[in-house]
Formats: structure tokens, sequence, C-alpha cells
């Protein structure tokens, strides 16, 4: 029996061609773009998947969590077809996640569905 396919992940792509995800990504140090890199990974080809890498966050988003050296970081994601696609990345500060993050995500997805 051959395993299952991995899903394809996408960044989320700006109406003017920007990827804020992966903008995100290339000014974090070496290390941390690693250990987020292999955490999106195991989400890639392990889905589905749930704590500690993924949490629900509300229908259709959740969230890869990531724990780096003295601090965490998250990557908000949905899921379109059988694509991962990586809508907002920030270091985490406190314990819940922010509401401006939360609504940043939600309305890129609103985006996507949109077709923008």
């Amino acid at each position: 029996m051959t395993p299952p396919r991995p899903l394809d992940v996408v960044f989320y792509r700006t109406a003017s061609g920007k990827e804020p995800v992966r903008e995100w990504l290339k000014a974090l140090h070496k290390t941390d773009k690693r250990r987020i890199g292999e955490d999106i990974k195991t989400v890639q080809y392990g889905w589905p998947l749930g704590m500690p890498v993924v949490r629900k966050l509300e229908k259709n988003l959740w969230e890869v969590r990531t724990v780096l050296a003295q601090k965490s970081a998250r990557v908000l994601f949905t899921l379109e077809d059988q694509t991962i696609v990586l809508l907002h990345g920030f270091i985490k500060k406190s314990r819940q996640t922010p509401q401006d993050d939360l609504a940043l995500a939600k309305q890129r997805m609103n985006d996507i569905k949109k077709g923008y």
C-alpha cells in the first residue's frame, strides 16, 4: 500500500503579489526559520494533526505551533482542497492569540474564498 500523498503548501499572496508569511520568515533567524519549516513539513506530511503541533482556532482556520528558544511562533493556515495556505505568521507574546492577528488571518482567508 502506498502512503498518502502529502498536502501541497503555498503562501497567501496579496492582490499586489506580496507573500507576507514568506517575507516574515525571511526576516527571522536561520535557526527559527528551520524549526518553523520543520513543523510546517510535519503538518504537510502528517495531516490531520492535533496538539501540540496544530491547534484548531475556528472553522477552517488552524495554527502551526512552534516552540523556539525563549519564544513561540505561530503560523495560521487554512486548507483549500489538498493545499495548506499559510495566511499569517507571528511571534507569540501572550497566552492567547492576539485578536488583530486572528482578524488578519480571517481576512486573508476570506480573500481566498472570494478569489480576490
